[in-house]
């Protein structure tokens, strides 16, 4: 089996230093970026998967040379069996519609056709949540022959090996209260909700899933950038400049705001066991915010 898990890098949130340039595009190279943290969500599907299933998993991302250390994250806090990432100043300001052009192309690159494609929610910058559901559009359109089915806010699922189906449970309109569960044949498209939970409730899937993690991050330890990481521009991928990157994205961008730089330090009173006098001031501060039981604060 055959998983791809998409991925892209945001800006660093906590650092505080997101620069923008003169028509309002995020200027990706000088601002300090991480994975986002949805796509680690998928990465665990993908990697629950492998567990109980075996199979091979691709990690992708478009963005500048700098996601490397994206790519490498993904690789040593979950799990990717090999990397890829789609890069050069064509794809550069590219909207969601361009991006998932761009991906799409990369994908029918790949050797393999993948049994599962992996995609988180939302990004941490746009939230748009449309790149995945485009990507899998574009991925039909450009091959007539695929028929992929897409399935939204999944938050568990399983796969039958005999009949080739995915058994997916998911959230109706991301309500918790309301989950359906959906089947659908291989290949399949699969965008996971953020209450997505992986589960492990057998030993030899528990073993294995610890096999993996040290493999993987052995892997990213001595990984190389240059060597272990493909890296496709826009000629190896045969694509129009015109219809990617800024010049292939409708999307115009109207106008941004300031991310404000949360406080670097806080004031802090130490106070210790044997500080009665001490702890006593902490006990009647946050006394006011207990909760009431029919017995009591709680």
């Amino acid at each position: 089996m055959h998983m791809v898990t998409l991925t892209k890098g945001v800006p660093d949130f906590r650092e505080g230093k997101v620069s923008f340039d003169e028509d309002g595009h995020l200027e990706r190279g000088k601002t300090p970026t991480v994975m986002n943290p949805n796509d680690k969500v998928a990465l665990q599907a993908a990697l629950q998967t492998k567990v109980k299933h075996g199979g091979h998993v691709s990690l992708l991302s478009m963005g500048p040379p700098g996601y490397k250390e994206v790519l490498r994250e993904g690789m040593d806090d979950v799990y990717a069996d090999d990397l890829y990432l789609l890069s050069d100043r064509e794809m550069g300001a590219a909207d969601t519609w361009a991006t998932a052009m761009t991906i799409a192309t990369g994908i029918e690159m790949l050797d393999e056709e993948p049994d599962i494609i992996f995609a988180g929610f939302k990004t941490a910058d746009g939230e748009t949540g449309h790149t995945g559901p485009q990507t899998n559009w574009c991925i039909d359109i450009n091959d007539e022959l695929t028929d992929r089915p897409l399935i939204t806010h999944v938050i568990s699922l399983d796969i039958d090996e005999e009949t080739e189906t995915v058994r997916a449970k998911r959230l109706v309109e991301g309500d918790l209260s309301e989950i359906e569960t959906i089947e659908a044949d291989l290949p399949v498209f699969i965008v996971t909700d953020p209450e997505f939970e992986a589960n492990y409730r057998r030993a030899e899937h528990r073993l294995r899933y610890k096999d993996l993690r040290e493999q993987t991050q052995e892997r990213a330890a001595n990984l190389d950038p240059d060597e272990d990481v493909t890296v496709w521009d826009h000629e190896a991928l045969n694509l129009d400049p015109d219809f990617i990157g800024l010049d292939g994205s409708p999307t115009i961008v109207s106008g941004v705001d300031p991310i404000p730089k949360g406080p670097s330090e806080r004031e802090a009173t130490m106070v210790t066991p044997d500080d009665e006098e001490g702890m006593t001031a902490v006990f009647e501060e946050l006394n006011a915010f207990a909760g009431v039981t029919e017995h009591g604060r709680y």
